[in-house]
């Protein structure tokens, strides 16, 4: 893939991933550190439902052009300005005093990203090609888990140091700067046409992924995958907190561990995904990422010991990287290029139903059973979704031999000749 490709895919990765945190893991460690309680925490999960429910405007994001920079990197320079604005004036609230105002503030944020990541998908979709994915949504991984940490880890540590109104400042300048960068992207050769009007838009990506063979256990698959791990970061930042942990130590060694165990994570997963089918990958990499809540477990048995921190934010890391990298692969090898941005919306919406609703109730479920159990429930909830793998060979998925050979796959018509051969 050509640098001024790579760049911009790994910049649109950053920039999605930036403001997730400051509405969830660093928005929790606020609050907890100025006393809000856990059930509290837990309710402010539904602030990231934006995330969810983003198909329901992302046509209008498909079907309309602003007046400047192209059809999508004017929106995603809009949106970055805005977000910059909105991220500010979250640092003026306060979630103790103002807990209300605090919440429609997180919930603006969340819109304007998920409307980022919108633009952001089909963008980058449009800019590769088909030979091109692969390490595109490697690239994507980890730019989006960049940001995550910047806006998580760098934030963290820079809250012991200075105030949280400052860190979120902070967090603003650097929303602010991705316009200068989305400015200065390439335009996608050989885009799709934009719709001609809005029933277009809405209607056909919708009625042409339903219309196919087994789509609703696809999309119960896309739900459930990533359920448990969605169950664990719920309130990771919390339980470290409360175990013992310091506020930089959670931001050195579960961002700056797990920024290392990221990018070996994705790496490792692309040399495995060249060797295995999408469907073998999505098995092991599943396989590992429920395994890997072990290391949580442990903690809460054993306390604030340092070498099972930086063990378990390794493993945890490590093992949601390779399996978030099979995940992207396997939401890109579901949409139909004609309708990449609500497709790929309403995909990974799924995926945000999912967090949100592991999330809400989290606090709850804690007080309830104790953090071991809960990370052993975490633990059973990667299951459901393994066990749906035995139907992927029944999934329809749109030009799935160019798709799973762009991904890491193996065309089955490529390995077959030379068993015939031999």
């Amino acid at each position: 893939m050509p640098l001024n490709k790579l760049i911009p895919i790994f910049l649109m990765g950053f920039y999605s991933g930036l403001p997730f945190a400051l509405t969830a893991g660093t928005l929790q460690a606020w609050m907890t550190s100025v006393g809000v309680n856990l059930k509290t925490i837990g309710v402010f999960a539904l602030v990231a439902l934006p995330y969810s429910f983003k198909p329901l405007w992302s046509p209008l994001l498909d079907r309309y052009t602003l007046p400047w920079l192209g059809r999508r990197r004017g929106w995603i320079a809009f949106l970055q300005l805005a977000l910059a604005v909105a991220v500010f004036c979250m640092g003026m609230g306060s979630p103790a005093e103002s807990p209300a105002w605090m919440a429609l503030l997180a919930v603006i944020v969340a819109f304007l990203s998920a409307s980022q990541d919108i633009v952001i998908d089909a963008y980058k979709t449009e800019l590769v090609s088909a030979e091109e994915r692969g390490t595109a949504a490697s690239l994507s991984i980890l730019g989006y888990r960049l940001g995550w940490l910047v806006s998580g880890g760098l934030a963290l540590i820079l809250s012991d140091h200075i105030s949280w109104r400052w860190v979120y400042a902070s967090m603003a300048a650097i929303m602010a700067v991705g316009a200068i960068f989305t400015a200065f992207s390439p335009e996608a050769a050989n885009a799709p046409v934009a719709p001609k009007n809005l029933k277009e838009a809405i209607v056909e990506p919708f009625l042409e992924f339903f219309k196919r063979s087994r789509a609703l256990e696809t999309v119960l698959f896309v739900l459930l995958y990533k359920l448990g791990d969605s169950m664990l970061v719920a309130l990771r930042t919390a339980f470290l907190l409360q175990t013992g942990f310091s506020r930089t130590d959670v931001g050195a060694i579960d961002k700056g561990f797990g920024l290392i165990a990221t990018f070996a994570g994705v790496a490792i997963a692309g040399v495995i995904m060249s060797r295995l089918s999408l469907r073998k990958s999505l098995l092991t990499f599943g396989i590992l990422q429920g395994a890997a809540h072990l290391g949580f477990i442990a903690i809460a048995y054993a306390g604030p010991q340092y070498p099972l921190l930086i063990t378990g934010i390794t493993l945890e890391n490590l093992c949601a990287a390779m399996g978030q990298t099979a995940y992207a692969a396997f939401l890109m090898s579901l949409c139909d290029r004609r309708f990449t941005a609500t497709q790929y919306a309403l995909l990974s919406a799924l995926m945000a139903i999912t967090r949100t609703l592991a999330n809400a109730p989290a606090g709850y479920l804690v007080e309830l059973w104790g953090w071991a159990n809960y990370f052993w429930v975490s633990i059973v909830l990667c299951v459901p979704a393994l066990l749906l793998l035995s139907r992927f060979n029944k999934w329809q998925l749109p030009d799935s031999n160019a798709r799973l050979i762009a991904l890491g796959g193996s065309d089955p018509k490529a390995t077959a000749a030379p068993r015939r051969r031999t």
